[in-house]
Formats: structure tokens, C-alpha cells, sequence
């Protein structure tokens, strides 16, 4: 079986996306810890797991079928825009931001950046990026494939944060 050569372009996305996964991961893991250290608690954790291997194959599969492909450049930007709105709700949340529904009692609700506009900002910019990453590669069927799974999991997902949230409030 031959292996398609490496397309530089996409090499250099698909490895600027694992970093900035894995360094997520990292902060996720820190702000996760340093909330539970103030009186927080994980709510429903049980569906946790799924996210993180959808999130791993998506990736897994972008460097399967993605790394001999040339990057669209027009999609690729679009992908830029997204990462500046994940960049943004981030630093919204800042230390209250991590992969898991972390309940902190007493802390307010965030009302502004992203927050003042949509309800969950972070869950639109992972639809928009699992949507359009794929297609920058040209790979329509992976983007649609992953995007009917996401939906289905942020489903979960949004019902146990806002029924956690709604708890606390």
C-alpha cells in the first residue's frame, strides 16, 4: 500500500490544531482542578468520555485523509476567524473555562463577550470548527459524518450543563 506524501500546508495546520488541542487539554486539566480546589463539583460526567473519542478519532481521522491534501486557502482562513471566536470565549471564561461541566456555587453566570449574545458560544465554535476543518481538506463526507455525531453529543451535553446550571441557580 502507498503512502500519499505529505502536503507541507496541511502537515503544518493539522499540527498547529493538535497543539492547540493538547495545550487545551492542558489548561482544561489546571482550571478543572483549581475550581474543584474552591468547592466546585463535575455534574454528569458520564457522557465525558464520548466527547473526548469523537474528538480524538475527528482528529485521528483529519491526519489519516487529510495530510496529502492541499488546504483550501479560502476555507482555511475561515478556519482562522473561528479560532480568533474560540480565542475569545476562552479568555471570556478564563479560569472558569475547561472540557468538563465544573459547577462552581455562587459564581455568577458569564453575561458578557460571547456569552452576551448565544447561549454557548464554546459549543458553536466546536460545531463551526468540526464543520469546516475537514472541509478545508476536501473532505465533505468526513465533515458531515462528524458534525451529525457532534450534534447528537452536544445534545447530551447542552441538556446536562443547563439542567447542572439551572440546579445551581
Amino acid at each position: 500500500m502507498d503512502i500519499a506524501p505529505f502536503n507541507p500546508y496541511a502537515v503544518a495546520l493539522l499540527t498547529f490544531v493538535t497543539i492547540q488541542r493538547l495545550g487545551e487539554l492542558v489548561i482544561a486539566r489546571r482550571n478543572t482542578r483549581r475550581l474543584l480546589e474552591r468547592g466546585a463539583f463535575e455534574a454528569a460526567p458520564g457522557h465525558y468520555w464520548m466527547i473526548v473519542s469523537m474528538h480524538a478519532a475527528w482528529l485521528t481521522g483529519l491526519w489519516l485523509l487529510g495530510h496529502a491534501r492541499a488546504p483550501d486557502p479560502l476555507l482555511a482562513a475561515l478556519y482562522g476567524l473561528i479560532q480568533i471566536a474560540r480565542v475569545w470565549v476562552l479568555s471570556t471564561l478564563g479560569e472558569r473555562w475547561t472540557t468538563r461541566i465544573i459547577i462552581l456555587p455562587g459564581a455568577p453566570l458569564q453575561h458578557v463577550g460571547a456569552y452576551r449574545y448565544i447561549p454557548h458560544p464554546n459549543y458553536a465554535v466546536v460545531v463551526a470548527e468540526i464543520l469546516v476543518l475537514p472541509c478545508v481538506f476536501g473532505l465533505y463526507a468526513f465533515a458531515l459524518a462528524f458534525t451529525i455525531l457532534n450534534a447528537g453529543l452536544l445534545t447530551i451535553r447542552i441538556r446536562a450543563e443547563d439542567s447542572a446550571l439551572h440546579q445551581k441557580a
